[in-house]
This record gives C-alpha cells, structure tokens and sequence, in this order.
C-alpha cells in the first residue's frame, strides 16, 4: 500500500471531468487530494473530499479557505466571464499564500490564429476563438501576478482508450455514423494516462513556467483517425472531410526546452497505440 505525503495538500478544481478525474486518480493514493464537480450530485455528494462548485454560480473562495491547498490544479470549464473572475480569485489566494503554487491547464488554442506554424512555448499567443482568447487572458493574469509560483500546461488534443474523441470514433464505427476530420490539418497529441504522469512529476520536481506537453513529432488530423479505425475494426465511419485552407494549418504544440525526463515523453506512434491497445488485445486472443 502507498503511504500518503503530507508533502501537498492538492485541489483539483474540474475534478469530475474526463481530464481532472484522471489527474485526481493519478495523485490520490500520494497526496491528500481534494477536487470540485457541478453538477454530478448522485456521484459525488457523499464524497467528503469533493466539493460542490459551479463557475457560473460559486465563488471558490470559500472552498480554497476551507481546503487549505498547497497546489491548485485548475482544470475546469465554464462560462469565460465566470472562468476569468474565479482564476482571479485563485490567483489572490496563491499570492497570498507564499506556499502554494497553482498549475493551470491551458490549449494549443491559444495559437489557433497562428496556424500557419507549430507553436514552441515562448511563441506569442493569439487565438480567434472565444475559448482560445479567454486561456490567454488567464494565462496572462497568471504570468503577470504569480509567475513564480504557477505552471501554465499548455495541452494538444488528448487521446487514449476512453477518451471523449475515440469513444465517439468507436460510436461512429459501430454505427456507420459520420465523423469529421481535417485533412488540411496538422495536430501533436498526449494521452491522458500520459499527460497525469506528466503532471505529477511537475508537482514532485516543483516546475514552474510554460510548458508544452505533447507529442514530439506531428500527424495530419485525418491520418491520425484513419490509422486507429484501421487498428480498432474493419469497418469505418463514415469520414466527412472538412476543409478549413487549401494550406496545411498547425494546431500543434512541440518544446524547444523539454525538461521532462525521456519516460515522460511520447510520441504519435505511442499514442495511437494506447488508443488501440485493448483492441489488439482483442483480436490477438481469437487465434
């Protein structure tokens, strides 16, 4: 049995999504970990370590006071307006408290009106979409208020066996159903078993600053589905191809200054392959 630190007291805030949920089973049996949900009431109200939190509703004031944490892991959606007034909140609590450090989950969306080019850490944001200008402005709040105490996690598209986009490809096989792709489109990825390693080896090495973590080597969105439907199954979707340039576009993250270890690092091939790994499993025991 792992024994527990009392190194951290960790709050994920978005702990009941898909990516904080992950983060919150990678740390829980090290750290004494605490997250938040909205609206999962029937999952999560008898849980004494997670806590009620609507962005639009709340103020996380009072749970940051009653947690106590010593690292702020933000991984929650919501409205933008209600985003930026919340992270102002966790930015005054992380400023004052000398202690506490907070790692924000940011997008390669924040390049998206830069994708003429791979974007590298230091590059110069600019987005064209609501959800890409607002991780700006947080990441700019952070940079300017608490620049030693905070890591920006600059994230691409995240994959894995049961993640969002292959459960809906899976879907879209099952059922002969459309799926999109953009051929035009160059993309780097993270698997989500990949991206908590990643994560917890920040807060153990105490990183601070903007960090990319990604693939190091890229794939055109299209390929990168029709690889895996050949891995998952014999059957397609249906791919509906869309067309956004007649040039290639990058909406793709890569480091110039890697300081994650070779083992927390991976590949467009690694991905693809934990994405399918069941289902090599799968067709392996039928012979």
């Amino acid at each position: 049995m792992i024994k527990k630190t009392d190194k951290h007291r960790i709050l994920i805030l978005g702990a009941s999504g898909f990516i904080g949920n992950a983060i919150y089973r990678e740390l829980a049996s090290y750290y004494k970990t605490f997250g938040t949900y909205c609206k999962q009431l029937n999952l999560f109200e008898e849980n004494n370590v997670f806590f009620q939190f609507c962005v639009e509703e709340n103020s996380i004031s009072s749970i940051l006071d009653k947690v106590k944490p010593t690292i702020i892991i933000s991984s929650f959606k919501g409205e933008n307006k209600s985003l930026l007034k919340s992270h102002n909140e966790i930015v005054e609590y992380v400023n004052l408290n000398n202690k506490c450090r907070l790692l924000f989950l940011s997008s390669a969306s924040v390049f998206d009106a830069n994708s003429s080019f791979v974007a590298y850490e230091n590059d110069k944001t600019k987005s064209e979409t609501a959800y890409g200008i607002n991780k700006i402005a947080i990441e700019k709040l952070i940079l300017e208020k608490i620049p030693q105490q905070a890591a920006i996690l600059r994230v691409p598209i995240i994959l894995g066996y049961n993640s969002p986009l292959i459960l809906q490809l899976r879907n879209a096989i099952k059922y002969k159903a459309n799926f999109e792709v953009f051929p035009k489109l160059i993309v780097s990825l993270n698997t989500i078993t990949k991206l908590v390693q990643q994560i917890h080896y920040i807060i153990n090495k105490e990183i601070i600053g903007i960090l990319h973590l990604s693939s190091s080597d890229m794939i055109h969105h299209d390929e990168l589905f029709k690889e895996i439907t050949e891995k998952i199954s014999g059957k397609k979707p249906i791919f509906k191809n869309v067309y956004e340039s007649n040039n290639d576009k990058y909406l793709a993250l890569l480091s110039k200054h890697t300081i994650l270890p070779e083992t927390h690092r991976i590949t467009v091939a690694e991905v693809i392959t934990e994405s399918t790994f069941n289902e090599e499993i799968t067709t392996l025991k039928t012979y």
